[in-house]
C-alpha cells in the first residue's frame, strides 16, 4: 500500500511541474499575441477611415516641388531676353493690307506745336483687325525706370507668338502722384514705336506727306497766352474749333 502511495504523489509533482511549464511559456508568449492582435485590429481598419487619414497626411505633406519638372515653365518663353520668330516669315497678306493701309486723314491729330501724331487707341483698332484681338500684346522687356522726371521701360510687341519689334517707351511726369499715370503712358509710347516696325501710321515719318497733310488741313496761327500775355505761332486743324483758354487767338 505504501508503494501505491508513493507512486500517485510522485504522479502528482510530475503534472504540476508540466502545468507550471506550460504556465510560464504562455507567459512567455503573452507579449508577442498582443502585438499580433494590434496588427490584425489595424489590417481590418474600415477602408473609409485609412483612406481620410491618408488624405489627411498627403494634404498637411504634400510633396516637395522638384526643379524642372513644370512643363508650363520649360515649354513658356521668356519675352524679356528671347527672340523668337523674329523676321521668320512674312505675315499672309490680309493681315499686311491692314497695316499698311493708308491712314484716313480725319484720324490724324496735330499738337500745338506742329507734330502731327496718330492716338494710341488708333494703333490699337489697326493690330486688332490685322491679327484679332487676344493674339499680340506688349511683353516688357525691363524693370520700369523712373528718373527725376522721365518714365522709361522696354517692351517687346509679341504677334502670333512672334516678337516683331522692340522699343522704349517713354514719358514725363511733373509730379510724383503722376508716375501711375505716367507709367501706362510709357507703354502707349512704346507701342506707337513698335508699329512702325509694322509699317502703321508709317506716313507719319514722311516729310513729304507732313508738310502737305499740314498745308491742306491745319493752320498756323497766333495765339496769345491770357496770364502772360506773351505771343507765339501754334497750330490746330483748320476743322477744329480756336484754341480755349488760356489761349487765345
Amino acid at each position: 500500500m505504501a508503494g501505491v502511495v508513493q507512486r500517485l504523489c510522485a504522479a502528482s509533482r510530475a503534472t504540476s511541474r508540466g502545468l507550471l511549464a506550460s504556465n510560464a511559456r504562455l507567459y512567455t508568449l503573452k507579449p508577442a499575441l498582443s502585438s499580433w492582435a494590434r496588427s490584425a485590429s489595424s489590417a481590418t481598419a474600415p477602408v473609409s477611415d485609412l483612406t481620410v487619414s491618408n488624405l489627411k497626411v498627403a494634404t498637411e505633406n504634400p510633396p516637395p516641388s522638384l526643379p524642372g519638372l513644370d512643363i508650363q515653365d520649360e515649354t513658356a518663353t521668356d519675352w524679356s531676353k528671347s527672340y523668337h520668330g523674329l523676321s521668320e516669315q512674312a505675315f499672309s497678306k490680309e493681315i499686311a493690307d491692314v497695316l499698311l493701309a493708308p491712314l484716313d486723314p480725319m484720324d490724324i491729330e496735330i499738337k500745338p506745336d506742329g507734330l502731327i501724331y496718330l492716338p494710341e487707341i488708333k494703333y490699337r483698332r489697326v493690330l486688332n483687325r490685322a491679327f484679332g484681338p487676344g493674339a499680340w500684346g506688349l511683353a516688357p522687356r525691363s524693370e520700369t525706370n523712373v528718373g527725376p522726371r522721365i518714365v522709361s521701360r522696354e517692351y517687346a510687341l509679341v504677334c502670333h507668338g512672334r516678337l516683331v519689334a522692340i522699343a522704349r517707351g517713354e514719358q514725363e511726369y511733373f509730379d510724383p502722384s503722376g508716375i501711375p499715370t505716367a507709367t501706362e503712358a510709357c507703354k502707349s509710347n512704346a507701342l506707337m514705336r513698335c508699329s512702325k516696325d509694322l509699317g502703321i501710321a508709317s506716313e507719319l515719318w514722311d516729310p513729304r506727306f507732313i508738310r502737305e497733310f499740314k498745308t491742306k488741313y491745319c493752320v498756323e496761327i497766333f495765339a496769345e497766352h491770357l496770364p502772360t500775355k506773351k505771343k507765339k505761332k501754334m497750330w490746330r486743324r483748320k476743322d477744329q474749333p480756336k484754341l480755349a483758354y488760356p489761349y487765345q487767338e
